[in-house]
């Protein structure tokens, strides 16, 4: 649970080189494409310009490198060549990505075209949730106080926030201990030390928190199929706070 320096430095390069592929997607037009092409792309860019390897792609029989999550859509969308992304979506995009035996875990909801203001709101106040949560992360600190500050920010806006799923430890693994739930009560939990390393990923839904699995299986959609957007950084404790592993050069 805890990593050496050492392993801290490549898990570093992991975050690093998992920034760019967004950075990547920012100057990207989504609008018209496939959510297949977007996989393509990705995929791509982590093995071709990264010389990476896209961490997703075959865990737990997923087949693809990244998931693409529309509108009502809150988590483990699987690309398709038949669905078209359009003008006024809005879509996440969760990426892994493992160079030297580390992983780093991200995401981001792009509010593609023309979004209307309802949507935007909410993917304001989601990526604001998640850095509630990351402002939380410091030695002595415990896992309810991120759980407490990301749900209190979505309810005061109006919002829930989604319960089954959650932030988790990485390294070696894409899923270690421990969970970091998205919502909780402060002064409660594992407390937090210097080298614990683990993605904070609220989903933050427009209506209910209550979700569905589709019959692919791993498509989870909102029961009220109202808007659901989410924000993920993989992040590291250190002896002053955090440090944010994916963070890029745009500082979001």
């Amino acid at each position: 649970m805890v990593k050496t320096p050492d392993e801290l430095a490549l898990m570093r390069t992991s975050g690093k080189l998992l920034a760019s592929v967004f950075e990547m997607l920012d100057g990207q037009d989504l609008a018209g494409r496939s959510t297949m092409e977007v996989n393509d792309l990705v995929e791509r860019f982590i093995t071709v310009d990264l010389a990476a390897r896209p961490a997703s792609k075959g865990q737990y029989g997923f087949k693809y490198v990244l998931n693409c999550s529309i509108n009502h859509v809150v988590c483990h969308g699987v690309p398709d060549p038949a669905e078209i992304i359009r003008d006024g979506d809005i879509i996440n995009l969760d990426i892994t990505l493992e160079k030297n035996g580390f992983i780093a875990d991200s995401s981001k909801t792009y509010l593609v075209g023309n979004a209307p203001p309802a949507a935007r709101r909410l993917v304001q106040v989601a990526r604001e949730a998640m850095w509630k949560g990351i402002r939380q992360v410091r030695p002595g600190a415990q896992l309810g106080d991120i759980g407490h500050a990301i749900e209190q920010h979505a309810k005061k806006n109006g919002y829930s926030v989604v319960r089954e799923y959650c932030g988790h430890g990485i390294g070696r693994e894409m899923h270690e201990e421990p969970q970091v739930l998205n919502f909780g009560r402060p002064g409660s939990g594992l407390r937090l030390r210097e080298g614990m390393v683990f993605t904070i990923e609220p989903m933050v839904n427009q209506g209910t928190r209550m979700v569905a699995t589709e019959r692919d299986g791993w498509t989870v959609v909102t029961r009220d199929r109202k808007l659901s957007a989410q924000f993920e950084h993989t992040v590291a404790v250190t002896a002053s706070g955090v440090e944010v592993l994916t963070l890029r050069a745009d500082g979001t």
